[in-house]
């Protein structure tokens, strides 16, 4: 059953064409059906990042022997978030333009779960790798993810609008249990137990999360993706440059929305 949600052109009375979704959605998706699976994904990614990010640093200068220079671990951590941070502007940009968000968040969280279950330990060079891999997995886990939530609610259905308003309470009540329970249960096994168990915690809740995503594959709403928006952006200044002489317009219709 194809629960995809298909762009449509709309051509405007002056030659400008504008992707409009399609508001037609299969009543039987979607909604909280589609959304309990989406909700606990995100609750083993928080888990999974809490655990890794949380004693980064202490595993660089404890395992990988950068005891002499807490300064270099802490810029390697700092380097670390901060292209964490950067990668969704780029990734987003391409799951909304060409790849849809489904797919977006299904590839990088194969990435992510593969990285996660990397042999680290005294590996300098491996474990870097993995950690940039995890990079680029969050890349495409966080623009898409929440918005891919919010398409399985219908905004023109009250029912649907009320339930999305709630949907995301729980989405942040998850997300912040889940990084306490990372701090305090992930961290504990970390400087008590060992770093491989920890690690292999973090791998398992990652796998078990693409595990369940999948599991509700058939539940959800997707939206195909619109093509990309900068198309729209040189629409409307080729339209200016052509009627920049314009005093006014007489025909309200000819307006271009955007």
């Amino acid at each position: 059953m194809d629960n995809s949600v298909a762009p449509m052109m709309i051509t405007h009375h002056d030659g400008l064409q504008e992707t409009a979704i399609s508001s037609k959605k299969n009543p039987s998706n979607g909604r909280w059906r589609a959304a309990i699976f989406i909700i606990f994904v995100e609750m083993a990614e928080r888990f999974a990042y809490s655990g890794v990010a949380g004693n980064l640093i202490n595993y660089l200068t404890n395992v990988l022997g950068q005891t002499t220079a807490t300064a270099t671990a802490a810029k390697n951590v700092n380097t670390w978030v901060g292209v964490s941070a950067m990668f969704p502007l780029l990734v987003g940009f391409i799951a909304d333009s060409y790849l849809g968000r489904f797919h977006t968040r299904t590839i990088l969280d194969d990435i992510v779960g593969i990285s996660a279950l990397a042999p680290v330990r005294h590996h300098r060079t491996v474990f870097f790798i993995a950690l940039y891999i995890i990079s680029i997995g969050e890349g495409g886990h966080k623009p898409s993810v929440q918005a891919f939530a919010a398409d399985q609610f219908d905004e023109d259905t009250a029912e649907e609008k009320a339930a999305k308003s709630s949907f995301f309470n729980w989405w942040y009540v998850g997300i912040v249990v889940s990084s306490i329970s990372a701090t305090l249960v992930v961290i504990y096994v970390q400087d008590n137990v060992g770093w491989g168990v920890s690690f292999g915690i973090l791998g398992a809740v990652v796998a078990a999360a693409l595990l369940l995503f999948l599991i509700g594959i058939r539940s959800y709403r997707r939206h195909q993706p619109i093509g990309c928006p900068l198309t729209r952006v040189l629409q409307v200044l080729v339209a200016a440059a052509r009627k920049w002489r314009v005093n006014e317009t007489r025909c309200v219709g000819c307006l271009f929305d955007g």
